[in-house]
């Protein structure tokens, strides 16, 4: 075993290996969104107009998202059941959901438009992240198995939840709209603000990852959680197959043969992200479990202890890279537009965009890398919210 293998008393080298790896490849859809906006991709993505290249790289973005709401919820697991003796985790909860969703209306929105207050309010991840450990924090004390089932019926049932007909400015449509229906909550006033990512399904997300962190206790030995992972990842993705395969449930767009096997993939893989629909989510947890497995087996393997440690770096960091890197892609863009007199500049193609995303990456390492071990050598409260 090598220094990044997993130990009890400290950090969980597979998860932050894991959710760095999902911060990375997020850093590549933000910089499309601030360098490539002259090149919108919608939900669904319109396989017409959207080039493979682009489509992929946003497909990739895709599991960003569920995975990191899915660790949120087995490092909340980890958090109650420390080595020490089990906690409650629901004060920590309750003020850190409350935390991001400040975060969120304040701090975030801002490096998203540059103006305060916005003209546009979105609602988008780290308020829903905000919004589901609140929900936890009600929810924990049911039994795990009431929990993985409750998460279960929530991902697997919320396609099937209609309620045509309510009344706009109601209070019905306000809380469908903030459960399930992605639109505007206020869509008039100086401040119009607009739920980009409806609440309902990721309580299901946070739940299953509540639920499963019993897999990184002492326990249980690892090559049976990485079999675990390996299976749970399976059936997600072969359910997938057949419920997608044949067109039965669980996504609003159907898939059909294009005209060659790449736009045909392009069409399968179409899936719905706002709200996330039961096929979104059994491709992107299907893969993430697998992933989880596979970055467990590569922290004791030497040959891969440089690329685990380098994204372990910035998992040991997330909310601080977050937030670092929206104002690093800010002052970017600001700085672009004032060398070129007032024209923001627009990439040339999604390569560029991979470069702009590296080039955030390399700015940011040293910094994660220096507030990861401030964070864990820190006694003070505060800290643990970043």
């Amino acid at each position: 075993m090598t220094a990044l293998a997993i130990a009890p008393t400290k950090r969980i080298a597979a998860i932050d290996a894991l959710r760095g790896l999902i911060i990375l490849i997020m850093t590549l859809d933000h910089a499309r969104e601030t360098f490539f906006l002259h090149r919108k991709v919608g939900d669904p993505m319109d396989l017409a107009t959207t080039e493979p290249s682009l489509f992929f790289s946003r497909v990739a973005a895709h599991f960003c998202a569920p995975m990191f709401v899915f660790l949120t919820g087995l490092s909340a697991w980890l958090y109650a059941n420390p080595p020490s003796g089990p906690r409650s985790p629901r004060a920590f909860l309750l003020k850190r959901g409350l935390f991001l969703i400040v975060l969120e209306l304040v701090f975030v929105s801002f490096a998203w438009s540059g103006r305060f207050p916005p003209p546009v309010l979105y609602l988008q991840v780290i308020w829903v992240i905000g919004l589901s450990m609140i929900a936890l924090a009600l929810l924990h004390k049911l039994p795990l198995r009431w929990l993985a089932l409750l998460g279960g019926v929530i991902v697997a049932s919320h396609n099937a939840l209609s309620f045509p007909g309510l009344e706009p400015g109601s209070f019905a449509h306000a809380a469908w709209t903030v459960l399930e229906q992605r639109g505007f909550l206020v869509g008039d006033g100086p401040v119009r603000v607009k739920i980009s990512y409806p609440l309902l399904a990721w309580i299901g997300v946070i739940l299953l990852g509540y639920a499963a962190g019993p897999l990184f206790s002492n326990k249980v030995e690892p090559g049976a959680r990485r079999r675990i992972l390996l299976l749970g990842g399976a059936a997600c993705l072969s359910l997938l197959a057949l419920l997608r395969g044949f067109n039965i449930y669980g996504e609003t767009l159907p898939w059909s043969v294009q005209a060659d096997l790449l736009h045909t993939a392009m069409s399968f893989l179409n899936l719905t992200k706002y709200p996330p629909s039961f096929n979104f989510l059994l491709m992107t947890l299907g893969v993430g479990l697998i992933a989880l497995a596979w970055m467990e087996a590569a922290c004791t393997r030497v040959a891969n202890e440089r690329v685990v440690a380098f994204c372990a770096t910035f998992g040991g960091a997330p909310l601080f890279y977050y937030l670092a890197h929206l104002y690093l892609l800010l002052a970017l863009r600001g700085l672009t537009a004032a060398l070129s007199g007032g024209q923001a500049h627009q990439a040339g193609g999604i390569g560029e965009v991979w470069l702009w995303s590296v080039a955030v990456i390399a700015a940011l390492y040293y910094p994660c890398r220096w507030f990861g071990r401030y964070k864990r050598a820190s006694t003070q409260a505060w800290v643990r919210y970043l």
